[in-house]
């Protein structure tokens, strides 16, 4: 059997990415990568330490040109005889996999969380995380997009060959003028600390202590629909289900309520810590754990503890 992943290395190997290698192994047979956005071929050898036996790269297609990355990934999963096709369950996969499901006639499970079953059904995340579903595919050939942080990389080989995609693709009908990237050290979806805030604190100029239990943490901010609408924060920091779809180790929310749109993006966390002033806000349902309290001496407080907690396991 063989399985072909794909991975967008523009920005270098990100978690995600090492998170589909190791779960296309754990599959069993031969894992194939086909890698666009980058030609350092020094790098992408690496993904053989977590089980890719084949790179497979072509820089000069990107992710933004749909048609041509679906052509690329098709006419490599041919080549290579891939009974699956494994993506992280990010935007692009949302726009590539079913486009990709209907040329190659094969079926998709989108936002796996799990390998598959003895019985070759996969677990995935319906409605918004509010629910599981079995999904199983009965096609010759498959597609999976994996959530992120659904498994940890591991190291299971060493370095492998890396080649260059020697096949013929249609002209691009896409020109990518300008690209503008988020800022900050730790983008969101691969955050495994989140720290985020809501109208509850009132203002940007409070921002700093949001970003002070962050950095303390070592974690990435995010914030509240509102927030962004109103221009307190980025856009790119929008958690929910009509902003960025998050699942770290531990979300930290100060000052938010809770709306369903809200929870949706988030409540794939492994652990959700609430800090609100209501104790009838509707986040403390979901929560694992609950803080009733004023955002503004409960960041400080925790900010305080976790410098203290460094300091003496240092």
């Amino acid at each position: 059997m063989s399985t072909l992943v794909y991975i967008n290395s523009n920005n270098g190997l990100n978690k995600a990415a090492l998170e589909v290698v190791t779960y296309s192994k754990n599959l069993g047979g031969n894992v194939t990568v086909i890698a666009t956005g980058s030609s350092n071929q020094e790098l992408l050898a690496t993904l053989g330490q977590y089980g890719a036996s084949k790179v497979i790269f072509e820089a000069s297609v990107t992710a933004d040109d749909a048609q041509q990355l679906t052509e690329l990934i098709a006419t490599v999963a041919q080549a290579e005889n891939a009974a699956t096709i494994v993506f992280s369950h990010d935007v692009v996969a949302k726009a590539i996999a079913p486009r990709l499901s209907v040329k190659l006639k094969a079926g998709l499970v989108s936002g796996a969380i799990e390998a598959p079953n003895a019985d070759g059904s996969i677990k995935v995340n319906v409605f918004s995380g509010k629910a599981f579903g079995s999904v199983k595919v009965t096609s010759d050939k498959k597609i999976i997009s994996l959530l992120p942080n659904s498994i940890q990389p591991s190291i299971s080989g060493s370095n492998c060959s890396v080649e260059a995609f020697n096949g013929t693709l249609t002209t691009s009908k896409i020109k990518v003028i300008s690209t503008k990237k988020p800022e900050g050290a730790i983008p969101l979806p691969e955050a495994e600390l989140v720290v985020s805030a809501g109208r509850g604190l009132k203002g940007p100029e409070n921002w700093g202590m949001v970003e002070d239990l962050a950095a303390a943490l070592g974690a990435a901010t995010a914030c509240s629909r509102p927030v962004a609408d109103i221009g307190w924060r980025p856009h790119h920091e929008h958690v929910g289900q009509t902003g960025v779809a998050i699942r770290p180790n531990l979300y930290i929310a100060a000052g938010i309520s809770g709306a369903i749109q809200h929870l949706a993006g988030v409540n794939g966390s492994k652990v959700i810590v609430v800090i609100n002033t209501d104790a009838e806000a509707p986040f403390f349902k979901a929560a694992d754990y609950g803080i009733i309290g004023d955002a503004f001496e409960v960041l400080p407080k925790l900010t305080a503890a976790v410098k203290k907690f460094k300091a003496e396991n240092h």
